[in-house]
């Protein structure tokens, strides 16, 4: 089991990857950019970025409005 910080909060998962913990949270629906230890990381690596411990996600999910 890894411990990890995802937005702020620690997390406790058994997941290999970071888009199956990202999805497990929800985090994964309409536009977002995901940042892991400080670095942009493409969506489309989510699903080969193997989870390590105290890793730090943090997820930020754009808004529309006006």
């Amino acid at each position: 089991m890894y411990t990890i910080t995802v937005n702020g909060e620690q997390q406790q998962t058994n997941h290999q990857m970071v888009k199956a913990v990202l999805d497990e949270l929800q985090l994964t629906q309409g536009r977002y950019a995901v940042e892991i230890n400080g670095e942009l990381i493409p969506k489309s690596e989510l699903s080969a970025t193997p989870i390590e411990q105290s890793m730090v996600i943090e997820v930020v999910q754009a808004v529309g409005g006006g």
